[in-house]
């Protein structure tokens, strides 16, 4: 399996490949070729192709890939055979609908604690979590090696809380907070702009209603 570094957008492309693979029954289709995954998918089979040969050397001309071979190479190059400790700042509604998905798991992720400023938060459980104070947040980071770090209080408090999470270590963000995050080169951050989201959205539907009227 290659070791290099891939492009964001491969990166992104690669956890939807995966799940479709594991989605077909373990009996049906041992073999599968870039063109049938793009198909399946609607997307180019020339990228497709191309991202694959990047994290996989197990393709055959004409056959494909043996899917579980495929399926192991997937997992090993986006690290879901090992488990990162995450951690949660922000223990709204969000942060504890966070707090309960299970899914988490199947790719690598345990969150193992919670934060909040609310003193009404500080020590309850959610899903068997505990909710700490922020004050917290360096020793559990420290004793725990937790590397990424999820934000989900509101925007005015996001470059605080990013701010507190890399002085502790933390290097991997995960932001759900409608603001924009300051941080050294050595951390990267992934926004989740839910309300950018719904505008591509509402923007489609629009659309689409006024193309059926004409």
């Amino acid at each position: 399996m290659a070791t290099k570094p891939v492009s964001l957008q491969t990166l992104q492309r690669l956890p939807t490949y995966l799940h479709y693979l594991k989605s077909l029954h373990k009996e049906d289709y041992p073999y599968i070729s870039a063109t049938n995954l793009a198909d399946a998918l609607n997307l180019n089979d020339v990228q497709v192709r191309k991202d694959l040969a990047q994290i996989s050397s197990g393709g055959k001309p004409k056959i494909g890939y043996n899917k579980a071979n495929l399926i192991f190479d997937l997992e090993q190059y986006l690290g879901y055979n090992k488990t990162d400790s995450a951690v949660i700042v922000g223990a709204g509604n969000l942060g504890k609908a966070l707090l309960t998905y299970s899914g988490f798991a199947e790719y690598g992720l345990e969150i193992v604690a919670a934060f909040d400023k609310d003193e009404s938060l500080i020590g309850t459980n959610v899903h068997g979590k505990q909710i700490f104070s922020l004050d917290k947040l360096p020793n559990l980071c420290e004793r725990l090696n937790v590397k990424i770090g999820i934000i989900t209080v509101p925007a005015p408090h996001a470059q605080e809380v990013c701010d507190k999470m890399t002085a502790c270590g933390i290097c991997a963000i995960w932001n759900f907070a409608p603001a924009h995050l300051t941080v050294p080169n050595n951390v990267l951050v992934q926004n989740e702009n839910m309300a950018a989201s719904l505008a591509i959205l509402t923007k489609h539907l629009s659309s689409k209603i006024n193309s059926d009227e004409e």
